[in-house]
């Protein structure tokens, strides 16, 4: 993958958090600006999700930990423990936001 394709990989898979966030219909706030997304939640922990590109990687930052994820498969899997982003941001979500929030890419 080169930098270009990374790029609007990414840019792609932020919006793609934005829309999923928007149709949960929790409250949750979002802002994103070059290349970071900042989910701000009712009890003001967030989550950040920042593109990496140096090294082709999405980083997450939660009230927790952070991971890093990588492309593998046309899926981005975190580092650290294998899993899916979007079963990783889904659980991750539903802990900040203290309700059930399962997200997914609109396809």
């Amino acid at each position: 993958m080169n930098d270009s394709q990374y790029n609007l990989i990414t840019d792609e898979l932020l919006l793609a958090v934005e829309e999923a966030i928007e149709n949960t219909g929790v409250d949750i706030d979002y802002e994103g600006v070059s290349g970071l997304l900042t989910l701000t939640f009712k009890n003001t922990t967030k989550i950040i999700i920042n593109k990496q590109a140096p090294l082709h990687e999405i980083w997450v930052a939660t009230k927790f930990n952070g991971h890093h994820f990588h492309l593998e498969n046309e899926q981005w899997i975190d580092k650290r423990g294998g899993e899916e982003f979007w079963q990783f941001l889904s659980s991750a979500v539903s802990t900040q936001a203290e309700v059930s929030v399962t997200l997914s890419a609109e396809e």
